[in-house]
């Protein structure tokens, strides 16, 4: 049971009626340029109040930082990640002393979901139309993992990050890659700007391009930046050549951000429309 149920109740309503207004659920947004097959989705047109398909998704669970000093910690609860006018919600909610299933305390509490172990591809275009929050402290979050991690562990399996967002650069978007020798403040970064306006005013579709030697990443229709092993700091190895897992998360705080302060407004919701991976026709 929600410990504040009558509250949650309000912000449901409120995500729905926001999501009529910015034309959330039931896109109708047309595929990429020929040349591209639909291999994957996640449309996200389940009940109301409905789970994430659990036949697509997992969660990682529990508060322990996520080796970024995050502040919160991340459930399977309806509460935090359900589907709601045909859009996956994923809500960060301000709940002091929340108790995690890993016995850590936080004062957050969000979801971050994960094919791993349902679905994972070898290159192909990965997309996704995001409505990101807004607030100091907030970091949304649309990637990728080698499905390889439990072997060779990170960074060794490998990070493409789609999309990120960090709350104090409201008009700007992160894509990069990480491996071994690229990590952290020195992985390999591209950011795109928006002329006007923040992304959290409306959704976006966020996309990576990954075929052999090369990762294209783009917003909408524009693409902003690409890296390739020539661009790896030398020694490094290119870990972009077996299959990957998706993730979406909505985290709280942590070193990039920093933590949210008495202008954050809560609770913060990401709301995704659909997920979508293509593969090179004929491929």
């Amino acid at each position: 049971m929600s410990r504040y149920p009558a509250f949650f109740y309000v912000l449901l309503f409120s995500v729905s009626a926001l999501m009529l207004q910015c034309g959330g659920g039931g896109s109708t947004t047309p595929p990429p340029a020929s040349g591209w097959t639909l291999s994957w989705s996640d449309e996200f047109n389940g009940a109301d109040g409905s789970a994430p398909d659990s036949t697509k998704w997992g969660y990682d669970l529990g508060g322990g930082g996520w080796g970024n000093n995050e502040l919160e910690c991340y459930t399977n609860r309806l509460e935090n990640a359900q589907v709601q006018g045909g859009n996956l919600v994923i809500s960060t909610l301000h709940e002091p002393s929340f108790l995690c299933s890993d016995n850590n305390v936080r004062d957050y509490t969000s979801a971050r979901l994960l094919t791993k172990g349902k679905f994972s591809q070898t290159y192909g275009r990965f997309e996704a139309r995001i409505k990101i929050p807004a607030g100091q402290g907030m970091w949304p979050a649309f990637w990728m993992l080698g499905n390889n991690i439990d072997l060779v562990s990170w960074p060794a399996c490998g990070e493409i990050d789609v999309m990120e967002n960090i709350g104090l650069e409201p008009a700007k978007i992160y894509g990069s890659i990480h491996g071994p020798g690229y990590i952290g403040g020195v992985g390999l970064s591209q950011t795109y700007t928006l002329s006007s306006g923040n992304f959290s005013d409306d959704f976006h579709v966020y996309a990576v391009e990954w075929e052999k030697n090369i990762v294209r990443f783009y917003v909408d229709s524009a693409f902003y930046g690409s890296f390739t092993p020539n661009q790896l700091p030398q020694g490094a190895v290119w870990e972009f050549d077996h299959p990957f897992f998706l993730i979406l998360n909505l985290a709280v705080g942590g070193d990039w951000p920093g933590p949210p302060d008495n202008t954050t407004v809560f609770p913060q919701t990401m709301l995704v429309d659909y997920v979508r991976v293509y593969t090179r026709s004929g491929s």
